[in-house]
């Protein structure tokens, strides 16, 4: 758990201080790819039918089959059989055949090779219920972008449809370890298509996307310590923001991504700091003699939350986003960790400890007295994020024997489990639009 940086090392939450000392425990081979394995079933699917787009097996990438997986990983869709069904965008599809199979919309397209060597990519949706059309778009791209076209399309389904924005075409981070060489690593959000970020031969912690999704802060032990590092995700450069006396850890973003809240302990203790996103003028926001750490902003940029054990065990707790008096979040437990706050602020998800159990809880932060409901049945929870649409949240589980990542709908009715083949993977942070 990310929590628990050496910085935090004298806090009596010895498991979780060990899932430090592991951080994570193999690493992702370059070529491997995740498999999505879906559970459960919602309360309210819409039911649409994703056919295979012509020729697609012409292209290094199936459209339809990544369209299809994104759908219904989100938990708003039911996926109907369309068989060995492939038609494109072009096509005017009986809809009585379709709503015999009780499908409600109807995606089909295309992807053809062009002279340039790039793929044009077409597609179509179609409301079954009424019969008509509700959009379609085409775009040419090179063939290592197949797949983000693909979500894209995904993602003008899903907003077409729920009235919400996608989050297909964006990304995730999280970490891995190989022996002694340590990885950050970026992939599309269903763990595709990941790209080595950092490779160190020391650990790396508490990955946090900046706001405009261009840059990782980090925390990095290369140089003996825990010290905070900005990373440049495209240009792979990087500085070092934090590097005072003592440690330097736990990052996170302003809302407007010109500073960053990190746990220092450079004037004794683990204490709340603001700093600059290039570094110095550091400012105190809290006094005490607790440790406090973990913080995250809300997106609204008013409130600051944040895991102390100010109160003798560590809880949630909440204060102006400029420092100021806390106030207490979490009552129900006595063990509550890695606060993360949905975009519209009405959602807080974190780690609770039920019995020897480190399960993921959501509290509704809308409703006065609700009580936080347990979403998941395993047993080794860690550092959950929000997608940037607040429908989705990812986290870090152990299943099988090994660390995997998850997404679940905030009811945990559906759950798609990411795993590698060979590795464990951990502490995933979900990055924001705009890619």
């Amino acid at each position: 758990m990310a929590l628990f940086s050496s910085s935090l090392s004298q806090i009596h939450f010895a498991r979780r201080a060990a899932c430090v000392a592991l951080l994570a425990i193999a690493a992702l081979p370059a070529a491997a790819q995740f498999r999505v394995e879906i559970s459960g079933v919602g309360a309210t699917q819409l039911p649409i039918a994703v056919v295979r787009f012509r020729d697609e097996d012409k292209s290094a990438q199936s459209p339809s089959a990544i369209i299809r997986a994104d759908l219904e990983r989100s938990g708003a869709f039911r996926i109907v059989d369309t068989a060995a069904t492939s038609f494109d965008e072009s096509a005017r599809p009986e809809m009585a055949p379709w709503r015999s199979r009780a499908a409600d919309a109807l995606v089909a397209g295309s992807v053809t090779r062009l002279a340039d060597g790039r793929y044009d990519v077409r597609f179509k949706l179609w409301d079954v219920v009424k019969g008509s059309e509700l959009g379609g778009q085409s775009s040419a791209v090179e063939a290592g972008d197949l797949r983000l076209a693909a979500h894209r399309i995904a993602d003008f389904i899903y907003e077409k449809l729920t009235g919400e924005k996608g989050v297909f075409s964006t990304r995730i981070a999280y970490v891995t370890r190989s022996g002694t060489r340590h990885t950050l690593r970026v992939a599309d959000a269903d763990g595709e298509n990941g790209q080595v970020a950092l490779n160190s031969g020391q650990p790396i912690i508490s990955p946090a996307w900046s706001p405009n999704g261009k840059e990782l802060a980090y925390v990095s032990f290369e140089r003996q310590k825990a010290v905070v590092f900005v990373h440049n995700v495209a240009s792979g450069e990087r500085r070092a923001i934090a590097d005072f006396r003592g440690s330097n850890s736990a990052p996170a973003w302003t809302p407007d991504g010109e500073r960053l809240a990190v746990t220092l302990s450079r004037e004794g203790g683990s204490q709340l700091f603001s700093i600059g996103r290039n570094g110095g003028d550091p400012r105190r926001l809290a006094s005490s003699p607790a440790i406090d750490t973990e913080a995250e902003y809300s997106a609204d940029g008013r409130w600051l939350y944040f895991t102390s054990d100010r109160g003798g065990a560590p809880q949630i707790y909440r204060m102006a986003a400029g420092g100021g008096a806390p106030e207490r979040v979490t009552f129900s437990g006595s063990y509550n960790i890695s606060p993360t706050v949905s975009p519209d602020g009405r959602t807080l998800a974190y780690v609770t400890r039920a019995g020897n159990a480190f399960r993921l809880v959501v509290l509704d932060l809308s409703t006065p007295g609700a009580q936080p409901q347990m979403i998941t049945d395993t047993s080794d929870d860690e550092h959950p994020s929000f997608a940037p649409n607040g429908r989705l949240l990812i986290y870090a589980t152990r299943a099988q024997g090994r660390i995997v990542l998850m997404t679940t709908t905030l009811d945990g009715k559906i759950k798609a489990r990411l795993p590698s083949q060979t590795a464990d993977l951990r502490e995933p942070v979900w990055g924001p639009y705009g890619r």
